[in-house]
């Protein structure tokens, strides 16, 4: 059996989208929908679906972070790999037998997908999601990839050994990349799919913009807490830490390639400074005010 373990919150208007665009996946085997949500009103969604397909169970949580939904979750799941979404985005036709693929190699712990922008070209921050998402995350990942290097899978859509998983800690802020961590610990490598394809959509104002990278940028740059398993404790090497020196390094060139035009090229070199200015509020929330992951998380509306 597959378990897909997907989280809402306050995501009416998208949840039914993601669970029937699941649903109405080639699964190869037995599969089973976890969808774990505190809110009632996108509870009301998701209890159209459990009523109609046996597969869809939904888990109630108590409001507590993602963390603990996610811990929730893993306790029901029963299958051998657990794959884990969100309730605002869309996985694309295909996506999950690309994503269950590279799992013949038995030295394969763990898979990411390839999140691709559904937001306009043409504005100016949906131009900036196509350019991280293309230039920016795939890019890396298929280099990665490629050279058998670590790499953190994608909160939007990966997929992990069962065997691999423990309960998360409370505190973390990127669950996707603790569990990147967790799986490269324990002797696993990390794939890349780029066939497995998952549609988000991506923040349309510069306020929400910083809440998400903020968010995403802190989790993935801090130091994590440390992991354990039965053998040893393990602490994330500066090398697999993200930060503004690797970013500019890996990053910079195809970045300034990727323009069509000279507004995107302008569009790029605005992003360049927005990213010097994200850089700076994660230095500032980290070294400076001190502030916590629950601190840290705000709810991001624009991509809902």
């Amino acid at each position: 059996m597959i378990s897909c373990i997907l989280t809402a919150y306050q995501e009416p208007r998208t949840i039914g989208t993601a669970i029937k665009a699941l649903i109405e996946q080639p699964w190869p085997e037995e599969f089973e929908i976890l969808v774990v949500c505190p809110d009632q009103e996108t509870n009301r969604v998701i209890r159209i679906f459990t009523e109609c397909y046996p597969q869809v169970q939904h888990l109630t949580d108590k409001g507590e972070g993602k963390p603990a939904a996610l811990n929730i979750a893993l306790a029901k799941a029963q299958g051998r790999i657990c794959i884990f979404s969100d309730g605002d985005v869309v996985v694309q036709e295909e996506a999950i037998s690309a994503l269950l693929k590279p799992f013949e190699d038995p030295h394969c712990g763990a898979v990411t997908g390839r999140p691709i922008s559904a937001s306009s070209r043409s504005a100016m921050l949906g131009y900036w999601s196509h350019l991280l998402t293309d230039a920016g995350a795939h890019y890396l990942r298929m280099s990665n990839g490629q050279r058998h290097r670590y790499m953190d899978c994608s909160g939007y859509l990966y997929a992990v050994r069962s065997v691999l998983l423990a309960p998360l800690p409370a505190e973390i802020l990127a669950d996707d990349t603790y569990i990147s961590q967790l799986v490269w610990q324990q002797g696993y490598t990390i794939a890349y799919a780029p066939e497995a394809l998952v549609a988000v959509r991506y923040p349309t104002t510069y306020h929400d913009w910083l809440l998400q990278k903020v968010r995403s940028s802190t989790g993935a740059a801090a130091n994590p807490i440390p992991l354990q398993t039965s053998h040893q404790s393990y602490v994330r090497p500066p090398e697999h830490m993200r930060s503004f020196k690797r970013e500019a390094i890996n990053g910079l060139g195809s970045a300034l390639s990727y323009a069509r035009s000279r507004q995107e090229q302008w569009w790029t070199y605005c992003l360049l400074a927005a990213r010097i200015h994200l850089w700076l509020c994660v230095w500032l929330e980290v070294h400076i005010k001190h502030r916590s992951h629950q601190e840290i998380w705000q709810r991001v509306e624009t991509t809902k």
